[in-house]
């Protein structure tokens, strides 16, 4: 036994002769199936999502596309996963790979001097909040992601953008959580709720939709 084998011995136990499938034989029809059910989930979530939203992503992008043309600026925030995507989104649309025009946008999760220190010196709640305060003016954009909707230093963040002027974008799952009650208070412009209670799939969709923003954003702006 040697290389993966030896690594993972329990997946190369035989069948018994009568012809029961080896673990391994079992493992992969398991994933085999596992991945297709995912694939049909996810195109529900995408199909739902365009059904209920696909208007309104568009005029989304179109506001979008007026605050950049007016010299207005991205900024995304998100904690966790969630974290990891407004880093995503910032780079979308500040370095395309696909050659489309560069827009002016930051992650604020990337600057983890001013997030830690607010973090330990104030509080967590207002490590998104804070930046924006200091830095954005009405013709920007907040983009804030959180599967849940319930992300206080999200839900802070937003209430700031509001007071700014800046156009609040959001992006949550479920049932929107706490988001969608700041969206019918107003502190949140478009709220893209990811129909879905997996993670996973939330993630995947909110991906799909901050893609496709980006691409009307950018069609606006050629017109």
């Amino acid at each position: 036994m040697s290389g993966v084998e030896e690594l993972y011995p329990f997946l190369y136990e035989r069948g018994d002769p009568g012809g029961t499938p080896g673990r391994l034989a079992t493992v992969l029809a398991e994933v085999a199936r596992s991945t297709r059910d995912k694939i049909v989930e996810i195109e529900r979530v995408r199909g739902e999502l365009l059904a209920a939203q696909g208007e309104r992503i568009g005029m989304c992008a179109e506001e979008m596309a007026r605050r950049f043309a007016a010299g207005g600026r991205l900024f995304s925030f998100g904690n966790g996963g969630s974290s990891t995507d407004a880093e995503a989104v910032a780079h979308q649309f500040l370095s395309p790979a696909d050659g489309g025009r560069r827009l002016p946008a930051r992650a604020l999760t990337q600057d983890v001097a001013t997030l830690t220190a607010l973090a330990n010196d104030v509080s967590f709640d207002v490590v998104f909040a804070r930046p924006l305060a200091a830095a954005c003016r009405p013709t920007d954009i907040a983009v804030g992601l959180s599967t849940s909707g319930g992300s206080r230093n999200v839900l802070r963040a937003f209430t700031e953008a509001h007071r700014i002027g800046m156009l609040t974008v959001g992006f949550a799952g479920y049932s929107g959580g706490a988001m969608a009650e700041a969206a019918d208070a107003g502190e949140i412009d478009y709220l893209f709720v990811m129909p879905s209670d997996s993670v996973h799939r939330i993630q995947e969709a909110q991906t799909t939709t901050y893609h496709v923003l980006w691409e009307l954003v950018q069609l606006a702006l050629a017109q």
